[in-house]
C-alpha cells in the first residue's frame, strides 16, 4: 500500500490484509539498509489475528520515495506523518535497531498517538565504528560483510526463517544490497549509520515516554549487546525486557521467539 507522507510516496506493508479502522494498529520500523520484509512472519501473524499492520520501508528506502531521513528526530517525524496519513489515532510502535530509537522519540514527542513501544536491537548510545562509517561511503559491499557477520549468532537459520536450506546471513547481505541500489541518489548506508551514531537524545526521549515499553533484545547480538540498553531501560517507566537466543537480527534468526514476546506484550 502506497500512503502520500511529506509530499511523498510511502510503501507499507500491511500483511495482505486491507486496513480496518475499527482494528488496532502495529508500526514496524526497519534498521539501517533494511525495509519491511524483515518483519515478515511478525506482520503476518498480527494481521492475520485482529490487527492493523503498518511495515514501512522508511524514506528513500525501498518502495518509498522521497529523501533518507538523516536523522533519528526527522525519520519519527516521518512515522508520525504516516499515522496521520493512514487516519490512525494511536498506534503500537515496534523499531529494530535504528528503528528502535525512531520508535522511542516518536513516542516520546507524540506520548497521546502510541499505546505501546517495541524496541528490538536497541542500545544507547548506538555508537557506529569509524570503520564502518568509512566504509559505508568507501567500499559499501565490504561495510555490509562486516555488518552482517557481527549481525548474527548462526549461519543456519531455523525451519520458520523462510524455510530449511536457506543461507540466513546471505539472505541478510542480499536484502542490503538491494536497498542500497533501491536509491541511486543517497547513500542511506552511510546516513543511516550517522543517524545512529549521532543521536544524543535517547535518556531524555525515554524519561518522556508514557507507555509500556518492551526491551526485546538477543542474548548473542554483538551489535547491540543487553548490556548497551540498560541506560534505556532504567529509565523506562513501565519497561520489560525479554531476551531470546538470537544475535542482532533476532526477528529473523529466531522470528518464533520474537513473535511469541511480542504477543505477550501486546495483549
Amino acid at each position: 500500500m502506497i500512503y502520500m507522507v511529506q509530499g511523498a510516496p510511502l510503501y507499507v506493508y500491511t500483511g495482505g490484509k486491507d486496513f480496518d479502522p475499527g482494528k488496532p494498529t502495529v508500526v514496524f520500523i526497519h534498521g539501517v539498509l533494511n525495509d519491511h520484509s524483515v518483519w515478515i512472519l511478525q506482520t503476518r501473524y498480527f494481521a492475520n489475528h485482529g490487527w492493523n499492520v503498518l511495515a514501512l520501508d522508511l524514506p528513500g528506502h525501498g518502495r518509498s520515495g522521497g529523501k533518507a531521513p538523516t536523522s533519528v528526530q526527522e525519520a519519527a517525524q516521518s512515522v508520525i506523518a504516516l499515522l496521520d496519513a493512514a487516519g490512525v489515532d494511536k498506534a503500537i510502535l515496534m523499531g529494530h535497531s535504528f528503528g528502535s530509537l525512531i520508535a522511542m522519540h516518536a513516542a516520546a514527542e507524540n506520548p497521546e498517538r502510541v499505546s505501546q513501544l517495541v524496541m528490538v536491537g536497541t542500545a544507547y548510545p548506538m555508537r557506529v565504528s569509524p570503520a564502518l562509517l568509512e566504509n559505508s561511503i568507501s567500499n559499501p559491499s565490504k561495510a555490509i560483510d562486516m555488518v552482517n557477520v557481527f549481525s548474527h549468532s548462526t549461519l543456519a537459520p531455523p525451519p520458520s526463517a523462510l524455510g530449511p536450506g536457506t543461507w540466513l546471513m546471505g539472505g541478510s547481505k542480499a536484502l542490503m544490497r538491494r536497498v542500497l541500489a533501491s536509491n541511486p541518489h543517497e547513500n542511506i548506508f552511510n546516513i543511516g549509520f550517522k543517524a545512529c551514531d549521532q543521536y544524543d537524545q535517547g535518556e531524555s526521549a525515554m524519561a518522556q515516554v508514557m507507555c509500556p515499553t518492551l526491551f526485546l533484545l538477543g542474548n548473542k547480538d554483538q551489535m547491540t549487546p543487553p548490556k548497551a540498553a540498560h541506560s534505556l531501560i532504567q529509565k523506562a517507566r513501565e519497561g520489560r525486557v525479554a531476551l531470546v537466543k538470537a544475535g542482532h537480527q533476532l526477528m529473523v534468526e529466531a522470528p518464533e521467539e520474537s513473535l511469541s514476546a511480542m504477543i505477550a506484550f501486546c495483549k
